[in-house]
């Protein structure tokens, strides 16, 4: 059995990246972030046993996060659809500053982004080493470089195009 203190230091570790993550999928949602990443350490405290050192601890506690996360997309499609609707009237009231604003913009863009490649970018800006990003993605290296140069490309596009 995972003992308490164990289970602590790997929370106080982990946490901030782990909701930072899921607030890049829930479109910057602080609120949802939170109850995803709850949910998320309950996994990983009732799985902690399982884990069997196959890769870093940082690698399984993401692909837990990434699973939570569709998981929570899926499972409110509808209200994700509506949140959509809603947030950008919530973005004006709640966002003055000019940096915040474009943030806002770029979570915009990351939500339109196909799912692997939402993730892999939400890692990159985490400064998730690219070695553990294609361990969770399961592809090389050298194909991570080229995808997050696209997408990097496309996100550009997509936020300048919002500025128009």
């Amino acid at each position: 059995m995972a003992s308490k203190e164990q289970f602590n230091e790997i929370y106080n570790k982990h946490y901030d990246k782990v909701f930072r993550l899921c607030k890049g999928y829930f479109c910057g949602d602080s609120e949802l972030a939170s109850d995803a990443a709850q949910e998320i350490f309950i996994k990983v405290w009732e799985k902690l046993d399982t884990f069997r050192n196959d890769s870093s601890i940082s690698t399984w506690i993401y692909r837990i996060a990434v699973n939570t996360c569709l998981l929570y997309l899926r499972k409110s499609s509808s209200k994700k659809e509506i949140r959509t609707d809603v947030l950008p009237q919530a973005v004006s009231e709640n966002y003055s500053s000019e940096k915040d604003e474009r943030l806002q913009q770029m979570y915009q863009c990351i939500q339109k982004l196909e799912e692997t490649n939402k993730m892999i970018i939400l890692m990159t800006l985490d400064g998730v080493e690219y070695q553990e990003i294609s361990e969770v993605i399961g592809i090389t290296e050298e194909t991570l470089r080229v995808r997050i140069h696209r997408i990097k490309k496309s996100l550009t596009q997509c936020v300048q195009n919002e500025n128009i």
